[in-house]
């Protein structure tokens, strides 16, 4: 894959391109739309939930969640570590309601109504002091929102981590449970699973699709108009229990301290 096909493309006059890296998911990159979309979802779940409220939207990478967030949200803070997408998310989004700071998550401290951690907990070595501390920015009756990914989906068949060199530790349920209710009082877990044509691709593959595309020569062109056509709605969030849940896509927990 040519390097333009990392790039984020057309983006606004005087804002840099960022480059996928591995280490956060992007827009405007055609071939990465589908863990774009997969992350977008959560976000759009959570700005439904956050209207007229302070959020913190905690290592906002490239920015987008955040401009969603605002959307709904009182007062958004997006905060990151990363001095180039920093410079990217304040060039790029710009609201009334919304601001970038560039800190490190475990350190930057303001009260908010709710805190916004999604799909980095699986960064950090030691995550528990990130979640207390977030616990302790919103008192009282304030919700943190923490996501993950599902080792068991992301990771190949057998293999008991993914190759993503950015993981310090990927979760299982229980594992991720866990680690949510040893730092907070109430937990409410649920799942990312695929939905609309994600499901219909996912029955053919369980019956031999990647065998036939290949075979007729048809997955470059396939891919390259199914991919960036995924939108939100071939996703949802569920309150699962059990097993079903051990097979969501990426595991979401509501803490409340």
């Amino acid at each position: 894959m040519s390097l333009r096909a990392h790039q984020q493309l057309d983006q606004p006059e005087g804002v840099p391109a960022l480059a996928l890296t591995g280490e956060r998911t992007l827009p405007d990159v055609p071939a990465e739309n589908y863990w774009f979309r997969r992350h977008l979802v959560v976000y759009e779940w959570i700005a439904r939930r956050t209207g007229g409220l302070r959020v913190i939207d905690m290592a906002c990478g490239e920015g987008y969640g955040s401009n969603v967030l605002a959307g709904k949200a009182a007062q958004v803070v997006g905060v990151d570590a990363n001095p180039e997408a920093h410079e990217h998310a304040r060039l790029r989004y710009r609201r009334a309601n919304l601001r970038f700071e560039r800190a490190l998550v475990d350190t930057f401290s303001e009260q908010a109504d709710a805190v916004v951690f999604l799909q980095t907990v699986e960064h950090l070595a030691g995550p528990q002091a990130a979640l207390r501390h977030f616990g302790s920015l919103v008192r009282g009756r304030g919700v943190v929102y923490v996501s993950t990914p599902n080792v068991l989906t992301l990771a190949p068949p057998g293999a008991d981590r993914s190759d993503n060199p950015w993981h310090v530790r990927e979760y299982r349920l229980a594992e991720f449970e866990q680690l949510c209710r040893e730092c907070f009082a109430s937990v409410e877990l649920l799942g990312v699973f695929h939905a609309r044509r994600l499901r219909i691709h996912d029955g053919a593959l369980r019956v031999g699709w990647d065998a036939v595309h290949a075979r007729l020569g048809l997955t470059e062109r396939f891919y390259g108009r199914f991919t960036p056509a995924i939108a939100t709605s071939d996703f949802a969030i569920r309150a699962t229990a059990g097993s079903r849940l051990e097979r969501a896509l990426d595991f979401l927990a509501v803490c409340r301290p």
